[in-house]
């Protein structure tokens, strides 16, 4: 699992060149909820906030959506150029149309992006995100995921990862003081 083994490399000593003291992060071809193919690089030059989770997940994604959404609108305010990003881990559930039934009433730039089986796991992977099916019940399977958001900048690199705790307000000072000349 990659992200024990950020945290064990965390403890262990010092940074790779890159700020991460392993790599994180990396190029996946998904398509987003309008039906347009997308890449780690944001196409209107924005800065992105990445979550790995699903539409219909009850627990930790029904947290760091709306506070997503949220520092997104607090970003724009402040003149940061910010668009919230949920990579599903559910695909059979999270078609297009569900994923735009979910996001966009958080937030009319949300963007929601899936694809196949293979270049999701390719996403999770190069982002070190394990899912893992816990149990299903009557709405379908419930997964355990990801729970850190990832601050990319516009061509797709990782700026930091944040724990989907942190107040909207927070991720927005993050992020102005991450973004290019910032």
């Amino acid at each position: 699992m990659r992200v024990a083994a950020l945290v064990m490399a965390l403890l262990a000593g010092p940074a790779a060149a890159d700020g991460f003291p392993a790599p994180v992060g990396g190029a996946f071809a998904l398509v987003d909820q309008h039906g347009r193919a997308r890449s780690e690089r944001d196409p209107q030059g924005r800065m992105q906030l990445v979550f790995f989770g699903y539409a219909s997940c009850q627990q930790i994604c029904s947290v760091a959506l709306p506070a997503m959404a949220e520092a997104a609108a607090l970003a724009a305010e402040a003149g940061v150029a910010l668009v919230p990003v949920l990579i599903t881990v559910d695909p059979d559930r999270d078609s297009p149309a569900a994923l735009a039934a979910a996001l966009e009433p958080l937030h009319p730039d949300f963007l929601g992006l899936t694809g196949t089986e293979a270049a999701l796991a390719s996403a999770r992977a190069a982002f070190g995100v394990a899912r893992e099916v816990l149990f299903s019940d009557v709405t379908g399977p419930i997964y355990a995921h990801g729970s850190f958001l990832y601050l990319l900048d516009p061509d797709g690199r990782v700026l930091s990862i944040l724990p989907p705790i942190l107040a909207p307000a927070r991720i927005v000072a993050i992020a102005q003081a991450r973004a290019p000349g910032g």
